[in-house]
């Protein structure tokens, strides 16, 4: 038997990747506080199968398992719902609808229109209309198909585009405007416009929708669930059983991904959960089969764009106007920020000069669109970065050059909504690296005299910037709280609102702890995010996780250090010989104090026990609050975001004109994270986000068929991208000796969101190819995601629109 290698397979797929990224690994600095590369704290459990998800937790014998009765309409009127049938089916226990909800009904996370079950009007394929409990998850899957269900079916929107031109809106439209943009495409000497399609995105985490609830004594209830946004869901329960918010705990040790997809659309299958729970007084399980986990959850925003761009000679711009439309589904969920962002970022990392941003939210008959990795950012950015192709073939100038012209610059640093840009030195700096780097021109010339010489194979090269802000863009979310505890054996404990989702949030955590007491990381554990122990946390989103919890841990560490030097500086002036407070430090396991020969040691257990003896607390608290952000709404001005994450990538893929078949050859990423907190979970942060980011723009496809029904439901007919999809060489680098500017916690930036938009440079690399077509005087249009079919259009288009005739030999038969 042949091995692997030797398969008759393509040469250049039979080899590992390349690139100068490293791999995760433990340093030399035997401590791991923060800033050093250290393994996630559940690594081991990951790859061994230990770690425990929801549906990993022992339930109690007699817990009934929920399956769900969904619409298999986009929009109607539910004229009859008999379920007796349902109630007598083998193993049933309880049968819930609307009428059976003891407290609030709509659990829209910030404004109504989320009812927990359809009552009447159906509004999309997948809504919920009740919830059966049976003793085993398949009589409960059996006893939904006995249901009777009749809806007087209507017309169903399905068009963004045309909602918003009838004015069909979720939210109100929204407007940033700045200087006369009028009077500068009036007066611009070139004016381009264009509009694009940028598709939607399946969160498809590992882990489902899933929540165990047990009934506690009184009226509350525990709620183990995957959840980015423990304390909304607590709310949300109470609200639903109309009791206390503190008769409702929330647990949520880790989930199998999230993106974003449990921050709101977690919380209604705890309520439901809750429910049976406290009307049977049996502990209740739902997880959500992938396919209905797909139809009855939101995604990632579809968005339709339009621009409209005056610029100079040069292609710097002068001004213009931008639309996004954002297919919102059909309630607001949390469309009024994802839009915003959107428009926030709709100008990326150049300068718009004077202009209009205008954001609308349209309502269709879907499952309501949520938050995705990037929250609207992504979207966004796409027209813009469209726009610097377009004005680069419009004045046969190479894309890259037209972009340096546009980047931020002193004298054009303001923002469409206000704020200024810092660090844009730094800016500039990473895309004049990483365009060294990556050998960018000598690539450009080898790929261009690649492409005069191959008529179907087409090579692209393309590099694009991220300029991302930091912050959520609703003020009071941002802030965090933090609870530590020492025992008295010197073992740490730590807590915080922030959830753990694969990103290393709990592991940056422990590490910023250790550094602060002078603890090796093994002393130092992470507890599970419980909302009794943190109250009133805010979601884990926006890549603030390590910068809220983090700052609130540090809080909490600092203030005990700090007593505990104080209780150091008294006691141990009686028993050995005093101690100089003010030169007191924890570093390496011990409490140090003095300089030189006058320096004296003592054991951090030996610490906190005589703390303990002493009765000191050794407990502490700590609460952050991020500092100058304010957006006032009414007037579209403000600083919404504490700072921006800078990154820039090279791509290059090689197309198959014939087939749109594509695969990306080489990757080159430098990033921008500040003084990181951990390089090793930073760099696979911004290779999974770039991945993630590629299969949005590439392969994944979202398709509803004429009736509203999702089809794309499964990994059968729904593709995020595989191993062998990664760039066969993948260049990774962390950008050095650019702390944050502002004072983040230890001057590291965010990382979570920023990388995924890295992804765009392979959308700008295809339509870098496809240019090749039309020897780069046309910028192609090219929607996405931009698979194989519309690659494949996208060439024959040009084609017939620059098909030049063939001229014969003289000898040729007429």
């Amino acid at each position: 038997m042949r091995t692997l290698t030797e398969l008759d397979l393509p040469r250049d797929k039979t080899h590992r990747n390349q690139g100068d990224a490293p791999l995760a690994r433990e340093t030399v600095d035997p401590q791991g506080g923060a800033g050093s590369s250290r393994a996630h704290e559940s690594a081991i459990k990951h790859v061994t199968g230990r770690a425990a998800y929801i549906d990993d937790i022992p339930s109690p014998a007699d817990t009934l398992h929920v399956a769900l009765g969904l619409s298999p309409v986009a929009h109607g009127r539910l004229t009859r719902l008999d379920l007796e049938r349902v109630k007598a089916a083998p193993g049933v226990v309880d049968v819930i609808t609307l009428a059976d909800v003891p407290g609030h009904t709509d659990i829209g996370p910030v404004f109504p229109g989320d009812p927990l079950f359809a009552s009447e009007e159906i509004s999309y394929v997948g809504q919920c209309l009740f919830a059966v409990a049976a003793e085993s998850h398949q009589a409960a899957r059996l006893a939904v198909k006995e249901a009777v269900v009749e809806i007087d079916e209507w017309p169903a929107s399905l068009d963004p585009v045309a909602a918003a031109e009838r004015e069909d809106f979720v939210r109100p439209t929204h407007v940033h405007e700045r200087g006369d943009w009028r009077h500068a495409l009036r007066e611009a000497p070139h004016v381009l416009e264009g509009e694009q399609f940028v598709g939607g995105q399946e969160h498809f985490y590992l882990e489902g929708q899933a929540c165990l609830v047990q009934p506690t004594e009184d009226e509350g209830v525990m709620v183990y669930t995957s959840n980015q946004h423990p304390s909304e869901t607590q709310k949300l329960v109470a609200e639903v059983l109309g009791i206390p918010f503190h008769a409702v705990t929330m647990e949520m040790r880790r989930m199998g991904g999230g993106f974003g997809g449990k921050e709101t659309q977690a919380s209604p299958w705890a309520c439901i959960a809750a429910l049976i729970a406290r009307r049977t007084g049996h502990a209740t399980k739902i997880r959500l089969p992938r396919a209905e986990d797909s139809r009855a959850t939101g995604k990632r925003h579809p968005f339709h764009n339009r621009y409209r761009l005056g610029f100079d000679a040069q292609g710097v711009l002068a001004g213009g106007e931008i639309t996004v439309i954002g297919d919102c589904g059909y309630s607001p969920d949390l469309s009024d920020a994802i839009v915003d962002r959107a428009m926030f970022h709709s100008d990326n990392a150049y300068s718009l000069g004077d202009a209009r941003v205008t954001g609308q939210r349209a309502k269709t008959h879907k499952a309501s669109n949520t938050a995705f990795r990037g929250f609207g950012g992504p979207q966004g950015m796409m027209i813009i970065e469209r726009a610097m192709d377009d004005i680069a073939r419009h004045l046969g100038e190479d894309p890259l050059t037209i972009r340096k012209r546009n980047l931020y610059r002193e004298g054009r640093d303001i923002t469409h909504y206000g704020q200024r840009v810092e660090q844009l030195g730094l800016l500039h700096d990473i895309v004049a690296q990483l365009e060294t780097s990556s050998d960018y021109w000598a690539r450009r010339r080898e790929i261009a005299a690649f492409n005069a010489q191959s008529s179907i194979v087409k090579k692209g090269l393309a590099l694009t910037p991220v300029k991302f802000g930091i912050s959520f863009t609703v003020q009071h979310l941002n802030q965090a709280g933090a609870l530590l505890l020492v025992y008295t054996d010197g073992s740490v404990m730590i807590n915080h609102g922030g959830t753990e989702m694969g990103q290393g949030l709990h592991t940056k955590v422990c590490q910023v702890v250790a550094r602060e007491l002078g603890l090796d990381l093994a002393r130092v554990r992470i507890s599970a995010t419980r909302t009794d122990k943190v109250p009133n946390t805010s979601p884990t989103a926006a890549s603030s996780g390590a910068d809220l919890n983090g700052q609130a841990a540090r809080d909490a560490a600092c203030k005990l250090r700090e007593r505990l030097f104080d209780f150091a500086a008294a006691h141990f002036d009686r028993e050995a010989g005093g101690l100089d407070r003010e030169s007191m430090r924890l570093e390496a396991g011990h409490l140090v104090a003095g300089i030189g020969e006058a320096e004296q040691r003592i054991p951090w257990g030996e610490l906190i026990q005589a703390a303990y003896m002493g009765r000191v607390s050794l407990s502490e608290k700590g609460f952050y609050a991020t500092p100058l952000i304010h957006y006032d709404r009414a007037t579209g001005r403000g600083r919404p975001f504490y700072y921006y994450a800078f990154g820039a990538a090279v791509a290059e893929v090689e197309v198959d004109t014939l087939s749109g078949e594509y695969w990306v050859s080489r990757a080159d990423i430098l990033h921008d994270v500040g003084d990181s907190l951990n390089p090793a979970i930073d760099i696979g942060q911004i290779e999974g986000g770039f991945i993630q980011g590629m299969g949005w723009l590439t392969s994944e496809e979202l398709v509803w068929n004429d009736a509203g029904r999702l089809v794309s439901d499964g990994p059968a007919t729904y593709k995020i991208p595989a191993f062998g999809d990664l760039p066969e060489t993948f260049n990774v680098e962390l950008l050095q000796g650019h702390p944050n500017s502002q004072a983040s916690i230890y001057r590291s930036k965010a990382v979570g969101e920023p990388p995924f938009m890295l992804a765009i440079s392979v959308w700008s690399a295809l339509r870098d190819a496809l240019a090749g077509l039309a020897d780069y005087r046309v910028s192609p249009a090219l929607d996405t995601p931009a698979t194989p079919e519309r690659v494949l259009m996208a060439a024959e288009a040009l084609r017939q629109a620059h098909a030049t005739p063939t001229t014969r030999p003289d000898h040729a038969p007429a």
